[in-house]
């Protein structure tokens, strides 16, 4: 295969690749964007489009103090002088800066309709009016003393600032967020206060960590409040590489309407949710039945956020509710912060809490130095002209001789007194009225004070500690403006842990409702409405009887232990109803035709149980370890036949010793420390027999003696148990008197 060489290029014209020349444009592109556009500037943390607004509006004299003016003006100024851009990009812009719930401390105060945060427009910029705040006041601070650099604007007619001073850490404390080319950046609001506390103490400290600065700067404080859920580990984490989030959530409260009914109100959104898509997203998610325990959403806004949440039912649990608002909507959210800013307003890179800090820090210092010597150029000029007024005011007579009658009275003024040509200047532009004896005085006085002064300022140049405690005594100057004690410095955004809730919806709508659980001895189980005193009247099939009764509720769990060792779980409120004789309680389960039912009583998280097989082996086990997930049940007792599970007894609180009793009707008692604790097994031996096996085991206090009934359930209480304290794995010694004779303890033991 043969290629043909491209066709010579015309006279005057270079051939070049078009990958090369893409390349080339690209680039150029992506550079324009991620430095004119996208990212914000480390040391003022404005856009240029930013920039540009709040220098137009310093220009047309739009101070806190001064009146409004038309949006329209400002807009026209921007895009006609310095951001040829669209006026609707540049109004935007101007809209936000001026929106409190989207800017943590506003720089443009605005007098009209900016919007709102249910996601409404602003008016059209013919219609609203603004000015500039003292924030942005507090940015373009020292900008006429040769503060900062300047630059021609687009068409070379005008200059604009290249950075403004920023005597205030707007960067970190309204945030910013842009996507350019292959790069963005998102950083939330903090709050001004804590950013002043961490920025002196980097001044004294300044090898301090990200660590001990997080301690000032504990997280993002949003304009519109929520709660930040997230821990401190991972927060400062997230500043010391400058990547990572937080979630953020609304704040509630639940409001009681009386007779056992509630609401929940909201009084707070997260950070740029709109209100109004927010409620309308809740709506869609009820009506695709994704929030069965919402009852109804309606937003009862006026200056405050009020959103009220109707929950289905009384008895659901608030929190179960609100946990499952925060993981279908936007009731919680993730703010990312990727702190990729213009470092130096040159390099694009993502920097740590500590590095913003530094180099706002150094700016503010590099503003300091150039104000320093700016105002030194003043003051030399100012004494220039002094020394040659006081020369004058010295020679007056001969000085208005010369003005009189010579041709070149300038010249004439510099050759007779040796005049530098701006004081000959200054003294012929002098005014009639300044020939008053009183105004020698004031200029010798005058002299003497900037002579003072100037030796003040070239003190502070020549010593870098007295730089940083001026810039020191400026950041706390701002501190104070911006106290945490006034209404627009004090911190909006909480910090809490989120509950450690899992939300089973299915769970959840279920009402919680007292009921009396009834299973007979063949196995047949029914629930009845109400906690029932007297059960005496329930009738049985013929030939059984009841076994286990308790109270329980629709929203418990029961636990079931039978003879082949395994535990069965069952919802309450999933039981047959008291009417008839219930269901047999295996066709619930997969149970086997050979299991008896050992055990039934209420799941409680929390508990401990003591296990025992009839052969006398035995351990304890947790009961949330028994639980089972499956209608297969969960093997926990390990048995082989004829041996079976005999014992299910809950282990009650400081438990110190187990008693023991066999069918030989031996008695034995050792220290509860004996037993281990298992999540499955045999266990180990708890009584030796010659014949026979366990009869029960139970767990008790040996400080309040052993506790038993008898068959006409009366209780009986042995606090001298000396005589059957052993080991384990003893025989043990015949009981005390009054012992029942099926050598049990109790019901209790059962249920």
């Amino acid at each position: 295969m043969t290629t043909q060489a491209p066709p010579p290029s015309p006279e005057g014209y270079e051939s070049i690749s078009l990958k090369d020349a893409l390349e080339e444009r690209y680039l150029a592109y992506a550079l324009s964007t991620i430095m004119h556009r996208a990212l914000p500037d480390v040391r003022d943390g404005l856009k240029p489009v930013h920039r540009r607004l709040l220098f137009a509006m310093r220009q047309l004299k739009l101070d806190p103090a001064s009146g409004f003016k038309k949006c329209a003006r400002v807009v026209g100024d921007v895009i006609g002088k310095y951001h040829p851009h669209g006026d609707q990009s540049v109004y935007d812009a101007l809209v936000r800066l001026a929106q409190d719930f989207a800017v943590r401390y506003p720089l443009v105060e605005g007098q009209g309709n900016f919007g709102n945060i249910d996601g409404d427009n602003a008016a059209a910029m013919r219609y609203t009016e603004s000015r500039l705040t003292e924030v942005a006041q507090a940015l373009l601070e020292g900008i006429s003393e040769d503060t900062v650099d300047f630059r021609e604007t687009y068409d070379g007619e005008d200059s604009e600032p290249v950075v403004l001073p920023g005597a205030f850490p707007n960067l970190l404390a309204n945030g910013a967020s842009g996507i350019a080319v292959g790069m963005a950046t998102s950083i939330p609001p903090h709050n001004a206060h804590e950013l002043c506390d961490a920025a002196l103490h980097l001044i004294k400290y300044p090898n301090a960590t990200v660590a001990k600065l997080v301690e000032y700067v504990p997280g993002p404080d949003l304009p519109t409040g929520g709660i930040i859920v997230d821990g401190r580990d991972a927060i400062t984490e997230a500043y010391r590489t400058g990547r990572g989030g937080f979630r953020v959530r609304a704040t509630w409260e639940r409001e009681d309407l009386g007779r056992g009914t509630w609401q929940i109100v909201v009084t707070e959104m997260p950070y740029q949710v709109q209100k109004g898509k927010l409620v309308e997203k809740i709506a869609e998610l009820m009506q695709a039945r994704k929030l069965p325990l919402l009852g109804d959403v309606r937003d009862e806004s006026a200056e405050d956020v009020r959103l009220v949440l109707e929950p289905k039912s009384r008895t659901v649990d608030p929190v179960v509710l609100m946990e499952s608002l925060f993981k279908m909507s936007d009731l919680e959210t993730r703010i990312s912060l990727n702190m990729n800013v213009l470092a130096e307003g040159r390099m694009p890179g993502v920097l740590s809490l500590r590095d913003v800090l530094r180099q706002w820090l150094d700016h503010r210092k590099v503003v300091l130095v150039r104000r320093t010597e700016y105002r030194l150029g003043k003051i030399a000029n100012r004494l220039e002209v002094l020394g040659g007024y006081i020369i004058a005011f010295l020679n007056l007579d001969e000085v208005i001789r010369i003005i009189r009658e010579e041709d070149h009275p300038k010249q004439d003024l510099m050759r007779t007194f040796e005049l530098t040509d701006t004081q000959a200047e200054a003294i012929l532009n002098m005014r009639l009225r300044s020939l008053r004896k009183l105004e020698e005085m004031e200029l010798r006085r005058e002299h003497e004070n900037l002579i003072a002064e100037r030796g003040e300022l070239r003190a502070l140049l020549a010593s870098e500690e007295a730089q940083w405690a001026m810039i020191a005594g400026e950041i706390r100057k701002t501190r104070k403006t911006f106290s945490k004690d006034t209404d627009l410095g004090r911190r909006r955004t909480a910090f809490a842990d989120a509950p450690e809730v899992e939300v089973d919806l299915e769970q959840a709508m279920i009402e919680k409702e007292p009921i009396t659980v009834v299973c007979s001895e063949k196995g047949w189980i029914r629930a009845m409405k109400g906690h029932m005193a007297d059960t005496s009247g329930l009738a049985f099939k013929e030939g059984d009887r009841s076994r286990f009764e308790f109270f329980a509720h629709t929203t418990d769990k029961l636990l079931a232990l039978v003879s082949s060792g395994k535990f069965y779980t069952f919802n309450a409120d999933r039981l047959p109803g008291g009417r008839g004789h219930g269901e047999p309680l295996r066709l619930m389960a997969d149970m086997e035709n050979t299991d008896d039912i050992v055990a039934l009583f209420v799941h409680e998280a929390g508990r401990k149980i003591l296990l025992a097989s009839s052969d006398g082996n035995g351990f304890v086990v947790a009961e949330s370890d028994v639980v089972a997930t499956t209608r297969k049940g969960r093997q926990v007792l390990n048995v082989k036949a004829p041996v079976e599970a005999q014992t299910c007894a809950h282990v009650p609180e400081g438990a110190d010793h187990v008693a023991v009793v066999g069918e030989n009707r031996k008695l034995l008692i050792f220290p509860f420390a004996e037993l281990p604790e298992m999540t499955r097994g045999k266990g180990v031996r708890l009584q030796r027999y010659k014949d026979g096996g366990l009869s029960d085991a139970k767990a008790f206090v040996l400080a309040d003696g052993l506790t038993w009934q008898d068959s006409s359930a009366r209780t009986w209480t042995v606090t001298d148990l000396k005589e059957w304290l052993g080991l384990r794995a003893q025989a043990g010694r015949l009981p005390p008197k009054g012992f029942p004779r099926n050598n049990r303890f109790g019901p209790e033991a059962e249920g």
